[in-house]
């Protein structure tokens, strides 16, 4: 899965990076190193700017919020339940279905973060001790520091308790579409000593990272057919992705700054998660 992740890059970054022709100042959000669900997010997507006389999809930098809720939903509170959705039923599931063949974007980040249960606490899960376990978190980044382009979807909510002028009368969501995790080595030095080797031995789930020349097909709305667009799901190359221990200060969703990427020559000991 994938339920934190770091997002740094300004808004005119993002927008050479990924070809934005349409952005909103007034939106900028701040860097933020601890993404958590229901949080504002950068979202990279094609479609006409409101209200412009030209039909034809715009590439647009937009803050949406993360936590899909479905136009069909009487109220927003199973947001924080959809942050994810799997690419093998994504095509298929009644809450993604239309914004899988509608509504696509790319959801950039600096890298995403997972936890590992550390070996002491892995035995006490085994021997049935009630106890929660520890957990060490594991930075995953590209190894040539370029971004992280999660495939994701959105959709619109209408909050019909709400007159249409008021400004929170429409909520625009987003999910991340996870896939299996790599199971081959991970590049660099991420897999010497201690810690793990693959991105399967720290979570068997991981985003969907988009390389660039998949960008394009995946935000253009015309694409519609299901099979299509399920093409675009493959993984993408292996050993792409480097892995690392963090601090364990990142567990804590108050946290926040840059020091929360610092890489640990290994794991430390872990704090409850």
């Amino acid at each position: 899965m994938c339920g934190r992740y770091a997002s740094s890059r300004r808004p005119e970054d993002l927008a050479g990076i990924f070809g934005i022709t349409a952005w909103e100042p007034t939106e900028t959000l701040a860097p933020d190193w601890n993404v958590a669900p229901t949080k504002e997010v950068f979202a990279v997507l094609d479609r006409p700017v409101k209200d412009a006389e030209d039909p034809r999809p715009v590439r647009q930098l937009r803050t949406l919020k993360w936590g899909l809720v479905p136009s069909w939903a009487k109220t927003p509170e199973g947001a924080a339940r959809m942050i994810n959705a799997r690419a093998e039923t994504v095509h298929e599931k009644p809450s993604f279905r239309r914004p899988f063949t509608a509504r696509r974007c790319l959801l950039p980040a600096d890298g995403y973060y997972e936890w590992v249960t550390a070996a002491a606490e892995r035995e006490l899960e085994v021997e049935g001790r009630k106890k929660r376990p520890r957990k060490q978190p594991y930075f995953v980044t590209p190894a040539d520091g370029s971004v992280f382009a999660m495939a994701g979807l959105y959709e619109f909510w209408r909050d019909r308790t709400l007159p249409d002028e008021h400004p929170l009368a429409w909520w625009v969501t987003c999910t991340i579409i996870t896939t299996e995790a790599e199971t081959t080595p991970l590049a660099g030095a991420a897999g010497d000593g201690d810690g793990p080797g693959t991105l399967a031995e720290i979570h068997p789930r991981m985003p969907l990272m988009l390389t660039p020349d998949r960008w394009d097909a995946w935000l253009d709305p015309a694409r519609t057919d299901p099979g299509e667009v399920r093409a675009l799901l493959e993984p993408p190359p292996t050993g792409l992705l480097r892995a690392y221990p963090v601090g364990t200060a990142v567990s804590n969703v108050r946290n926040n700054g840059p020091e929360l990427l610092t890489e640990l020559d290994g794991p430390e000991e872990a704090t409850l998660f």
